[in-house]
């Protein structure tokens, strides 16, 4: 106890040891202290001295500290004791104020160290093991350790981790320990151990992280949270950012819905406290990583669909249009929203719904570019202005026809404020921002739409009174060569570059005017200074691309003499230097990176993202015409024309192939629906067949019991069924098929005194009519008699006439029954045809029974045959055993005959139980 009196500050005398050799003296304890006491009063010690004596103790006391970690697993205190000290030889201290030299020494001891402790990949499965304790005491100093060594060497020891077995797993139980210093600390590892590892960011999402995240993001109260929020917030976003899977397995999971009560403001934004600013803007941030251009745009899409169907971007227009939000967060807000529609019709067109609660309402985007063409707004607001306006028409036909629309004389509106006249007031304003803002977002408007290219021609503006009205695009160019600021004649070029290109009737407007192209060939020619070249650079694409989409209408600027003019006044080499100073600006590079602009001041904003695209496809296409001759064009368009044709043969091919793909679809389908349906009939084939051989078997057996009993059984049995055919049934087969005979013979003898009828009152019906025609022929020779008797021929007319017309009628009488009789004879010969087909059918099922009955006595007699044979061979054999002596039992013929009894009632009992 004296010497560890001496070591904790206690008064001895003689010399005091200095800390190298009291620490040396510890180390030695801990190695060779048998008693649990001593070793963990030593490491006590040791961890006293580790802050002020970090080198020595690190250096003499690591691998003795592992050893205790490994050995004296079963007291918590000594553990605990071992974890502290390696956490204070390893964590670089931030807390306190130290000059950078003494920090720069400290991380190098930090990162020494680490090294050192990580030499054997076993001790960070040792210290992932101790994590599993549950004493706060063991824990807490583990996780700070684990912490401490991602800090310094983070993708070793994530290695390590990926490679442990349930490594990662428990590492995510510490955000369901119930002690919050635990878990928040836990929540500070797991930010560390996520950093730049796709595979661990996969595995912590997939270990329920994105529902424990969330939760805890809810207990603590959302945006207005504390630092465990933002905590949340920092690890959500390393597992969500620039990892597709997680991203989409985020979607999937419905968490999207859950963030939108985070946005969910009142009408009083005052008063924001410094940590909710930081919450919320973690949060905007969240759903841009959900939504950002660089993810895949399937992924995208799907997740704006989300946003939209569950009312997240409509929350987020509430903060867009509400009063009192921070600025930083207006801003988020805006470019968070941007990237939201960014693409997607359906939230573009909701968004251009939005109103902002003015009187009268506004649309939201009306107030936005207010506010970019406002020279008193802060920079960053204005860039996340434009880019939300960049977004909104982001292929959007509908979008860009609306803003040029608002520019046309039919559609504009005195009383109010459109889009189109706060781009025009601000690409003639008197600040270069606001001119480069609204060019570029005029430009927008423009993007791969040839109809408002078109229709932008049409727009006229006052310059001043007593003045004639000049077209917008001469306006640009009256400004260009007016010399202003570089930054808004670089706007007013991009505008018009991206306005003329591929569209040859704005290519010849602009060459209409007579003074453009000496001022572009000006520009270009000049020895200006550096600010300049970009400017010559875009003058030359702007009359390349006159060049390149001219139709030669205007017959002073066609291509060749636009060519001509350029070799003599400029030189071929020369423009195309020129042309490339546009690519290799350093401000181009930065622009090319990504959509969003995001300049450091207003003096860099010079390039757009979308213009650098046009640049880097037109710059080629440009320096190759300048250097065509009229013959390579006319090979050229002999080589379109060429193309064309064969894209046309291409397309028809297309088509049949299209065509042919869905005939082989319908076709496969047509297979699948015919296999199921051979597999079904395959089935009941083969349900079929074991019903038949379940009959055969039945069948087989009756046989062999019919074959015990040749008299007695077999007759009872054919009286009573053979081979399934009761002889009752076939009685009153035989009953049917005479009475059918019968009736066929009734039928014949009826048919033929019905014919003998017919043809007697057909004979009586011609003789009658034989009569009459004679009586009528007597009639028409009496005229030609003497006239004597008149009376008594009137009366014998009279009489005749009377009985002509008896007859008449009784004739159509017999000709009516003649025809009804008719009928029934064909109905009586039609029910003879069916009854003879029934009787024939009747007599090929007699025939098949008799068959089948025939064969049934067949087997029988084989059978008998059979058991005859089988009878003398047993009395061979008995009479063989009595020759060697053996005793045989004799059966009596009293047996025999009961056993045949016996037979005979087995026999009965089993065709009553069929």
């Amino acid at each position: 106890m004296n010497f560890f009196r001496g070591v904790m500050g206690g008064q001895t005398a003689g010399p005091q040891p200095t800390g190298a050799e009291t620490i040396q003296k510890l180390c030695d304890r801990v190695a060779s202290s048998t008693l649990l006491e001593d070793r963990r009063d030593a490491v006590r010690a040791l961890k006293a001295l580790s802050k002020k004596y970090r080198l020595e103790v690190g250096t003499q006391a690591m691998d003795h500290l592992i050893h205790i970690l490994q050995t004296d697993r079963s007291d918590s205190e000594i553990l605990g004791y071992a974890l502290d000290t390696l956490y204070n030889i390893i964590c670089n201290d931030e807390e306190e104020e130290q000059d950078e030299n003494t920090q720069k020494q400290e991380e190098d001891l930090g990162v020494l160290f680490t090294e050192k402790f990580l030499r054997d990949s076993e001790s960070v499965t040792l210290l992932l093991t101790l994590l599993e304790e549950f004493d706060f005491h063991v824990r807490w100093p583990g996780v700070k350790l684990l912490t401490a060594l991602l800090k310094n060497q983070c993708s070793q020891v994530q290695g390590v981790i990926l490679v442990s077995p349930m490594g990662v797993s428990r590492l995510m139980d510490l955000l369901a320990d119930s002690r919050e210093v635990i878990r928040n600390d836990g929540l500070l590892l797991l930010q560390h151990l996520t950093k730049g590892n796709a595979a661990i960011q996969k595995i912590v999402a997939f270990e329920n992280a994105f529902e424990r995240l969330l939760d805890i993001i809810t207990e603590e109260g959302s945006s207005d949270g504390g630092i465990v929020v933002e905590d949340c917030l920092l690890l959500l976003l390393n597992l969500l950012k620039n990892n597709s899977s997680n991203q989409n397995f985020f979607k999937e999971g419905s968490y999207i819905q859950r963030m939108k009560p985070w946005f969910e403001v009142g009408d009083d934004n005052s008063g924001w406290s410094a940590q909710k600013v930081t919450n919320l803007h973690l949060m905007l941030q969240l759903v841009r990583v959900m939504v950002s251009p660089g993810n895949a745009p399937g992924a995208s899409s799907s997740c704006q669909k989300a946003m939209y169907q569950c009312g997240l971007l409509q929350q987020l227009c509430t903060i867009l249009m509400a009063t009192g939000v921070p600025a930083d967060i207006l801003t988020e807000t805006i470019n968070t929203v941007s990237e939201v529609i960014r693409g997607s019709q359906t939230n573009q067109d909701y968004f251009a719904s939005v109103n902002a609660p003015s009187n009268p309402p506004r649309p939201a985007i009306v107030v936005l570019l207010m506010s970019m063409v406002n020279e008193r707004q802060p920079f960053v607001l204005r860039c996340a202005v434009l880019y939300c306006f960049q977004c909104f028409l982001y292929k959007n036909q509908k979008g860009q026809g609306e803003i040029v629309a608002t520019l046309l004389p039919s559609t504009i509106d005195a009383n109010s404020i459109s889009a189109g006249q706060l781009l025009c007031g601000g690409l003639f304003s008197a600040d270069s921002l606001s001119n480069w803002c609204a060019a570029v977002a005029l430009a927008h408007a423009l993007q791969d739409n040839l109809t408002q290219k078109e229709q932008l021609l049409r727009v006229q503006l006052a310059t001043s009174l007593g003045k004639p009205p000049v077209s917008l695009l001469q306006q640009c160019t009256n400004i260009l060569s007016q010399g202003s600021k570089v930054q808004t004649r670089v706007g007013l070029l991009m505008l018009l570059c991206t306005w003329i290109n591929n569209c040859p009737i704005a290519v010849t407007h602009f060459l209409h005017n007579q003074e453009n192209v000496p001022f572009l060939t000006g520009q270009i020619s000049e020895n200006l200074g550096e600010d300049e070249r970009l400017v010559q650079g875009l003058c030359a694409l702007l009359l390349g691309i006159c060049i390149y989409y001219n139709d030669n209408s205007l017959e002073n600027y066609t291509k060749e003499k636009l060519k001509q003019l350029i070799e003599k006044r400029i030189g071929k080499e020369n423009f195309v230097e020129k042309l490339g100073f546009v690519t290799k600006h350093e401000l181009y590079s930065r622009a090319a990176q990504k959509p969003q602009p995001v300049f450091p001041s207003p003096e860099q904003m010079l390039f757009d993202h979308e213009f650098t695209k046009l640049v880097k496809e037109l710059e080629g296409i440009i320096t190759k015409a300048v250097h065509k001759s009229s013959e390579e064009e006319k090979k050229e368009e002999e080589v379109k024309k060429t193309l064309e044709q064969h894209d046309s043969i291409v397309t028809q091919y297309k088509d049949l192939i299209r065509d042919q793909d869905a005939q082989i679809q319908e076709l496969k389908e047509q297979v699948s629906t015919l296999s199921m349906n051979n597999e079904q009939m395959q089935t009941q084939i083969t349900q079929q067949q074991s019903q038949i051989q379940q009959h055969k078997d039945q069948y087989n057996i009756l046989k062999l019991k019919l074959g015990k009993d040749p008299q007695g059984p077999f007759t009872q049995g054919e009286g009573a069924q053979v081979n399934g055919l009761n002889t009752e049934e076939l009685g009153q087969l035989r009953e049917e098929v005479e009475e059918l005979r019968r009736q066929h013979t009734l039928l014949h003898t009826q048919l033929s005194e019905k014919d003998t009828l017919i043809n007697t009152l057909v004979k009586i019906s011609l003789d009658t009519t034989a009569r009459v025609e004679s009586n009528l022929w007597m009639e028409q020779l009496q005229p030609l008699a003497p006239s004597s008797g008149s009376s008594a021929d009137d009366a014998k007319a009279a009489e005749l006439e009377s009985r002509l017309a008896a007859q008449n009628t009784e004739t159509e009488r017999l000709k009516e029954e003649c025809r009804g009789l008719r009928e029934r004879c064909a109905g009586l010969e039609q029910q003879l045809a069916t009854a003879q087909s029934t009787v024939a059918i009747e007599q090929t099922e007699k025939a098949k029974l008799q068959q089948d009955v025939q064969e049934s006595k067949k087997e029988q007699d084989d059978l008998l045959m059979l058991l005859a044979d089988q009878d003398q061979k047993i009395l061979s054999l008995k009479q063989k055993l009595k020759d060697l002596g053996e005793t045989v039992g004799e059966t009596s013929p009293v047996d025999e005959d009961e056993e045949d009894d016996l037979d005979a009632r087995d026999l009965d009992e089993d065709e009553d139980d069929d």
